[in-house]
Parts: structure tokens; sequence; C-alpha cells
């Protein structure tokens, strides 16, 4: 069944959010099977949105302009127009122009759904708070009351983040649905495993290429991974390469002075990451909090081993395939024991290699797609049925 889709989302247009991310290709997808989407955001008009004005913070908003998020200002009669245009309407965060959405659609008879991909550690980390269990908690309990509830079918990202939620009190249909990795990421994957991978720029030569991709920001910790490097008996060898941007840029600088190799701060394409990771000898994912991590899910569908944060509050080590790819969260001299056991053991790490981006296939976009469009269509068999 062919349907108008109407994405609510304060951030749309960036490349350093993964929930932006994931709203770009799931409506290219979309799109390419026959669906109209378009995008109710802050930012410029144009033909595939419904363009709001940008709320700036007081006082937060340069902290904002760091990590490439805006709010959408809650301008009602644009999202009454949005909201009549769709046949169904889909929530991305918890916020103001969302709770009108739905508000809205609820008024009208419109179905809707929404997605939990924000824990409120993202957020409560950005002033040292991540951590403060009972401010989290004030959060979850919002969300909870102020939007999710309100709905029949919540996306959830990870079993984890739908375990989170649901142990919260949180009533809806939770539809445990990855938000997928593009077939690139597979392809280079099968390429670099079947051919050999491609020879190192001469910058890397004689290297060993560690990475990790993901905003520079507190609950991420790459500074885990640069204290982590002397611990290493690969010490003098070892680059890192960080693939992002955020509000920590300076402070990782400036920790990494102390490397023979200070690490290398980058911001590429996708089809440039993709080679980036193709030459990569291991990835590390060191964050705190997640509630997916697809660059996780990226770096292994290349053909990488990943060394994995084992943190309660993160959906990420469960797609380790044994203990060797995890580590004590929050601890370098562990960390290195784990780069190191990879590093010493390359045949072994080419057998896993293998491993790995034979499991990354379960968390193609397409497949994830076709569950989203499946979910849609229940929500609109359960407003018909509520209507009647």
């Amino acid at each position: 069944m062919r349907m108008k889709i109407l994405f609510v989302i304060d951030t749309y247009d960036t490349s350093n959010n993964g929930t932006s991310i994931s709203a770009q290709r799931f409506a290219a997808e979309l799109r390419r099977r026959g669906h109209e989407v378009k995008i109710l955001t802050a930012g410029e008009p144009g033909e595939d949105r419904f363009a709001l004005p940008t709320f700036k913070m007081p006082v937060f908003q340069p902290l904002m302009d760091k990590h490439d998020f805006n709010f959408a200002y809650n301008e009602e009669e644009t999202i009454r127009k949005a909201v009549d245009w769709a046949d169904i309407v889909h929530c991305f965060l918890p916020f103001a122009i969302e709770v009108e959405a739905k508000k809205y659609a609820d008024k009208t008879g419109k179905p809707s759904t929404a997605a939990f991909h924000i824990q409120p550690q993202n957020m409560t980390s950005s002033v040292s708070m991540g951590k403060v269990e009972w401010f989290n908690e004030l959060f979850y309990r919002n969300f909870r009351n102020s939007l999710y509830n309100k709905f029949r079918h919540v996306h959830c990202p990870s079993q984890f983040m739908a375990d989170e939620i649901a142990r919260r009190g949180y009533t809806a249909k939770l539809h445990v649905i990855s938000n997928g990795i593009q077939d690139e990421f597979l392809e280079a994957g099968h390429r670099n495993l079947t051919e050999g991978k491609p020879q190192k720029m001469p910058e890397y030569e004689g290297k060993l290429l560690v990475m990790m991709v993901g905003r520079l920001s507190q609950e991420k910790r790459q500074d885990v991974v640069i204290n982590a490097v002397p611990y290493s008996k690969y010490a003098d060898r070892i680059q890192l390469v960080f693939a992002g941007r955020g509000p920590e840029y300076d402070k990782y600088v400036e920790l990494g002075k102390a490397l023979k190799n200070p690490p290398q701060f980058v911001y590429k394409s996708r089809d440039e990451l993709i080679g980036l990771l193709s030459q990569t000898d291991l990835y590390v994912h060191a964050s705190d909090m997640e509630s997916e991590a697809i660059s996780c899910i990226e770096a292994f569908a290349t053909g990488l081993v990943p060394v994995i944060a084992n943190s309660e509050v993160s959906a990420t080590p469960q797609f380790a395939l044994d203990g060797r790819s995890l580590f004590m969260p929050g601890n370098p001299k562990d960390l290195a024991r784990a780069m190191d056991y990879w590093l010493d053991h390359p045949n072994e790490r080419h057998y896993m290699e293998t491993l790995y981006q034979k499991a990354a296939k379960h968390y193609s976009l397409s497949n994830s797609v076709r569950m989203f469009e499946e979910m849609l269509q229940e929500e609109i068999e359960d407003n018909r049925r509520a209507q009647n």
C-alpha cells in the first residue's frame, strides 16, 4: 500500500547525528519503495519538507551548535498543514513539535507512530550528569507521560532500548527494528574479505590503524581510546583516527598530543568513510551510552573486528560475537588488553572479520525499512478500527 508518510524531527539536515542520518536513509528507501515522504523540521523550505523556524535556546545554544542539533519552533499552522497532508505521521523525537503533531493527529483521527532514538543520557551527558540516575529518570518519565504513552506503536532501534522503556512503564507495542546499514558497507566488506583490503595510504604505511566513528561528546568516550594507547605494546605504531565532530574536539586534540602518533580527527562522506574503514586494522567503540550505534555495525560490515565497551546502558555490546570483543567501560588498561589480543593474533582476527561481516547482513537497511513499513500499516489498521 502506497503511503504519504510525514517524518517529524527537529533537526534533519546533518550528518553528525545518528537519528537524523537514520531519518534520511529511511526516507530515501521508503521513496525507492514507492511511498511519498515529507519532513516536518527546522530549516530551509524545500519540495520534500514543511519548514519550521529554528528555536534558539538561551544559554545553551552554543552547546547545541557544537552538537549540530537545533530544536524546531512550535509553529502551529505549519504543523497542522503537514499533518493534514499525510496518511500517517511518524515522530522521531520527544520534543515540542512532535508533541504538537501528535496532538493534532489525534484530533483529526490521523494514524501516528513514534520512535525512541534518544536516550536521556545522550542529553544529560552534555551537562556532565549522564550517570546521575535520578536526573535521567526524570527525562524518561517526562518523555513517557508527555508523548510516548499516547501512541499504540513505538519503534526501538534495539532490544536493549525496548527493555529500558518497557520496564519504565511505556505501554505501546514496541517494534525492535535496527536503524539499518546501507548496502555499500556490506559490498565493501565482501570485497575486502574476498579480494583483499586496499593498500594503506602512504601516511598509514607501517602503522596499525585503529578507528572509532561517532560524535565527539562526553558519553562517546574517545578519551578512553586515547588513554589506552600508552598501555598497548603497540603504542609506537598505533595511529588513532576519529571520524566525527563535536564539543569535545579541543579537549581530545590536547589529550592526544602526548601520543607518538597524535590522533587524527576527520569528517568524511559515506564513500570516503568506507575507504578509510577498509584500510583500518581494528575498530573500537568506547561509548558508555548508545541506543544502537549504527556506526559500529557499519564498521564490522566492512570487515573489521570491533572492540566494544561492555556498558550496562548501551545496546552496542549485543554485537560482540564473543567476550574477546568486549572491554570494561571507561577502563583504558582493559581496552589496551583487548586491542593487543587482536593485534597479536592477525590470523584469528581475519577469521573473526569474516564472521562479523556475515553477521552485519542481518542489519541491512532494506530489511529494516520493510519492518518499518509493516509497523506503519499495522497502526493504520488499528487506527481504522478505533475510528469505527
